[in-house]
């Protein structure tokens, strides 16, 4: 069940960075993330109201938040930190970048977090899984090469710089997620809730500092329906992936992959609406990541 529940939230992240690609687009980076991030923390007020005016109900349709201790606060705010660093560097990345390239490479995370997963917690994927992971990592380089012909120099690329970062702290997120609920025992809910609040907490001041006083100086601030949008997808899609990884048998490293597998949805739709050029060749590349997600599926 683990596996689908990680192919459900591929689909909404795929969906989340069309969004994003959509709100960025000559727009202020830091206001689009900042607002999108409190509109994904909104919904997370009712199932807070819900958990304490109906416990039952809301422990029954596994959207209980139970309350934190103090210890639990000081490992989720960590979360925050790591994932609002990684947001800050992807966004400005995402806003340069074509969406056909910047999804896979944001997708080739897996390749740390499988490195992390087996030294930290020796997990060991079946056979056909490696060999998925492999077809998935050959078509990330393809991916690479294509992006050349666009003018991308990967190695002279300050946006490829930031993505790559983005993504190696992602991994760092994701190994530190299956921590916070494998091994100290917090609930997808709890995690989620208080990890949302603080990500609110931290970008807030963040964008007043940075962004606001120097706001004419950048691209200026445009409100669209797709900020909201980002929030909302990215809460529906972390609900699902906590659910996933609190079962004891899923393996993070096959759910790393299987949410990064949502660069076919964000190549299928967004490709088509910004014009991304070279479609043909990536399509090629996705056959791959496709054809690596059934072998992990099947396995």
């Amino acid at each position: 069940m683990w596996i689908y529940l990680g192919l459900i939230s591929a689909v909404l992240l795929g969906l989340y960075d069309v969004c994003k690609k959509h709100a960025l687009n000559r727009n202020a980076v830091l206001p689009v993330l900042f607002l999108s991030t409190v509109a994904g923390f909104m919904p997370m007020l009712l199932f807070l109201a819900g958990s304490r005016l109906a416990p039952d109900f809301m422990q029954q349709i596994n959207c209980y938040v139970p309350a934190a201790t103090l210890s639990g606060h000081l490992h989720i705010f960590v979360k925050a930190v790591i994932v609002s660093t990684s947001w800050v560097l992807a966004y400005f990345a995402m806003k340069h970048l074509p969406i056909s390239l910047f999804s896979p490479i944001r997708a080739s995370g897996p390749a740390w977090t499988l490195l992390g997963a087996v030294l930290f917690f020796q997990e060991r994927p079946l056979p056909m899984q490696w060999v998925g992971i492999a077809v998935i990592f050959c078509s990330y380089y393809a991916f690479s090469v294509i992006g050349q012909k666009e003018g991308v120099v990967f190695h002279r690329s300050r946006w490829i710089l930031y993505i790559f970062l983005a993504t190696l702290i992602g991994s760092i997120s994701t190994l530190y997620d299956k921590y916070l609920i494998q091994q100290l025992g917090y609930t997808p809910m709890l995690v989620q809730f208080w990890f949302s609040f603080y990500n609110v907490a931290l970008l807030g001041p963040f964008t007043a500092c940075v962004w606001w006083p120097k706001r004419k100086e950048y691209t200026p601030f445009e409100w669209r329906w797709s900020i909201a949008l980002i929030g909302l997808l990215l809460i529906a899609a972390d609900f699902v992936y906590f659910n996933a990884i609190n079962n004891p048998d899923a393996l993070i490293v096959i759910i790393s992959l299987l949410r990064r597998s949502s660069v076919v949805v964000s190549f299928a739709v967004g490709a088509f609406i910004f014009g991304d050029v070279n479609r043909r060749g990536k399509a090629w590349a996705l056959a791959g990541v496709l054809a690596g997600v059934i072998l992990i599926v099947l396995a």
